[in-house]
């Protein structure tokens, strides 16, 4: 091993370029790992800004397909949701990172991993919980936990004053007064002028969805179709018909985009005990999380369908609270995939003015019988079946009122 050679997670921005240039400083060889998970990034002008600034070397890693086969898709599966309404695109995108951050650190001998999250937030812990599951002896050098750190730059006024004594190029355009963090599910917004809960966002906030009042007045039809509970085609009106997870994905985020839908404003429960405000656009995986939401009734026994709910509550928890290489996920999420082996079929959807609408359902494998649920045929049981079914439960309740009155 290189006695003090670091990889840290660089995203180009003030805080990573500062954290940069304070590693350099104090006579560290520095890896900058850039991971591409679909965020708008010119990555190139990062690379040569971190290069100018010192770095050893700079690794641009092209995550995307990743991302959405191996985290994305299976939370879709399991129709994964945190607190009711958040669909995880950051929590997600953490332990893919994570997963580049230490085959960087392997493949360049470093001693340590640095990266820029705050001293408040859940990404110190996504990262860092997975990067100790990952490989257990790594170390982290987390410089807004470190005291020397933290009294240098107590603020953006520092970073900026150290940015200028050391020549680190800073955007000339006014910062947008709130954080944003991004990738190819969905866009989230923080801190700032959003920390009031009773502000309102400001309608230029939004990157990828426009509002819904804006939308056009032709909606538009699509079905999609899964296999296990994963996307493997989606059908336009226009005849094209996607399988690649990419291709998939981008033009529902298109889509969804264009007719305002998967804009949310919530305030949520972080693990360190804080609430949060968020705001969030997911506008493709909002259509798919619909759809599947509509199969996986379909084809689910009612029971199995029940012990899911439980299950994939307890498994959105561990993911937002950055456990996704834990035990009890592994455990999880294998009974969810056991689930998942007949969510199969296709979902017809109409998107419009920030509705998603299912049209309609097949598949071979839903337990549905047209003719047994018919109400013009008696096939499978008669009235006279119903009518003990009822006597029976309704028992307890008889019971229940002998005893109370």
């Amino acid at each position: 091993m290189v006695a003090d050679k670091i990889v840290l997670a660089y995203s180009g921005g003030l805080d990573t370029s500062c954290i940069l240039k304070w590693l350099i400083n104090k006579g560290h060889p520095v890896v900058c790992y850039m991971a591409n998970v679909g965020q708008t990034e010119d990555f190139e002008a990062a690379k040569a800004k971190a290069l100018k600034l010192g770095a050893s070397q700079v690794v641009i890693e092209d995550l995307r397909e990743e991302f959405v086969e191996n985290y994305v898709w299976p939370a879709v599966s399991y129709g994964l949701v945190y607190e009711s309404r958040y669909l995880l695109g950051t929590a997600l995108a953490r332990p893919c990172i994570s997963v580049g951050l230490i085959n960087c650190l392997k493949d360049h001998q470093a001693l340590a991993l640095s990266h820029g999250a705050t001293g408040k937030g859940n990404d110190q812990v996504r990262f860092e919980l997975a990067c100790y599951t990952l490989l257990p002896d790594v170390q982290i050098i987390a410089p807004w936990r470190q005291a020397d750190f933290v009294a240098q730059f107590s603020g953006r006024r520092e970073l900026l004053q150290f940015a200028a004594d050391n020549d680190i190029p800073v955007p000339v355009t006014p910062k947008a007064p709130w954080s944003m963090d991004a990738n190819i599910m969905h866009t989230s917004y923080e801190s700032g002028v959003l920390e009031d809960p009773d502000q309102e966002p400001p309608a230029e906030l939004y990157l990828m969805t426009r509002p819904a009042s804006e939308a056009p007045e032709q909606a538009c039809r699509l079905a999609i179709s899964f296999e296990k509970g994963r996307p493997v085609l989606l059908e336009l009106e226009d005849g094209r018909k996607l399988t690649t997870s990419l291709d998939i994905l981008e033009t529902l985020n298109e889509i969804g985009g264009q007719h305002g839908v998967g804009r949310i404003d919530i305030v949520e429960n972080r693990f360190l005990g804080l609430k949060s405000r968020g705001v969030y656009e997911t506008p493709g995986v909002t259509i798919l999380h619909q759809a599947h939401l509509d199969l996986e009734t379909f084809c689910l026994d009612r029971e199995v369908y029940r012990v899911k709910q439980l299950l994939k509550d307890r498994l959105a928890d561990y993911v937002y609270n950055g456990f996704w290489f834990s035990p009890e996920v592994q455990f999880t999420r294998k009974c969810l995939d056991l689930a998942a082996e007949n969510v199969q079929g296709t979902v017809k959807l109409q998107v419009h003015k920030g509705a998603v609408t299912v049209l309609g359902r097949s598949s071979s494998k839903a337990p549905y019988n047209a003719d047994l649920v018919s109400m013009d045929q008696l096939v499978g049981f008669g009235p006279q079946d119903a009518t003990g079914f009822i006597k029976i439960q309704a028992i307890r309740l008889r019971e229940h009122q002998r005893l109370t009155h």
